[in-house]
């Protein structure tokens, strides 16, 4: 079975609640995300996958309100979290989305996913690891859920655990794809983790009346609309992963052997 991990909590340090913000009179970051993998053709399940604390309790009533499958799980440990939800559901293969990234394309989870079973050749594809070509926003992951388990078992840095796939995408014991687009369009950005991209997003969806919208459409309104991508263009890049690697650092340094 194919399924769909959304990994979500209100408890975002750079923009707090934000996936429970409103894009329109209709949608929140979280259910415009959820309506965009819907339109997927290959996806089994989606579940969202919030924490074990209580604050996240708003999350989970949400869900049951979308009619949408919930698993709780650990707060820091994401990785676990994924594992035991992928385990609950019986998800052979799992596409890994983030609830921040309300616009994801699925068309791309369809190619991906599909390139994943076709090729038989992989362990993790993605458009984002080791190299990303794609706009920050539009980040699809496919992997084994026998990958996720050896990961799960041997991954031991705080990065592994919290961000799901390091592990997976830099240990050599995995086989590596990376899915590229024909044209680099990294530069671009439609994830929201300020409250500027949020101003974007809202004036995309208010701008783009079709559904799903598409990476094509985007860029596109782009090229009719240049002054849009500089909304969020000098926000900071990645703030959450530095601030894992420098746990890593700490991490391993106390765990140097004397």
């Amino acid at each position: 079975m194919i399924g769909c991990i959304i990994q979500a909590r209100t408890g975002s340090t750079r923009l707090p609640g934000k996936i429970m913000m409103k894009i329109n009179d209709h949608d929140t970051v979280l259910s415009f995300g959820i309506k965009q993998v819907k339109f997927s053709k290959i996806i089994d399940e989606i579940v969202i996958a919030t924490t074990d604390l209580s604050e996240d309790q708003l999350i989970f009533d949400y869900m049951k309100k979308l009619n949408i499958s919930c698993f709780r799980g650990k707060s820091k440990d994401v990785l676990d979290r994924y594992y035991q939800c992928a385990k609950k559901f019986s998800f052979s293969t799992i596409v890994r989305i983030t609830s921040d990234c309300p616009l994801i394309d699925p068309t791309i989870i369809d190619e991906i996913v599909s390139n994943f079973l076709k090729n038989n050749k992989y362990d993790y594809l993605s458009n984002v690891h080791p190299i990303r070509t794609s706009p920050d926003g539009t980040d699809v992951e496919v992997f084994s859920f026998e990958s996720l388990e050896k990961a799960w078992k041997e991954a031991q840095k705080p990065s592994e655990r919290e961000h799901v796939t390091p592990y997976l995408y830099t240990d050599n014991n995995f086989r590596v794809g990376t899915f590229n687009n024909f044209q680099d369009h990294s530069e671009f950005r439609w994830t929201v983790d300020y409250k500027e991209d949020l101003d974007l997003i809202r004036k995309i969806v208010n701008l783009i009346p079709t559904r799903p919208i598409l990476m094509k459409n985007i860029l596109d309104l782009f090229l009719q609309f240049p002054e849009l991508p500089k909304i969020n263009q000098n926000v900071p890049i990645n703030e959450g992963y530095l601030k894992s690697a420098k746990e890593d650092e700490e991490f391993l340094n106390s765990n140097k052997s004397f």
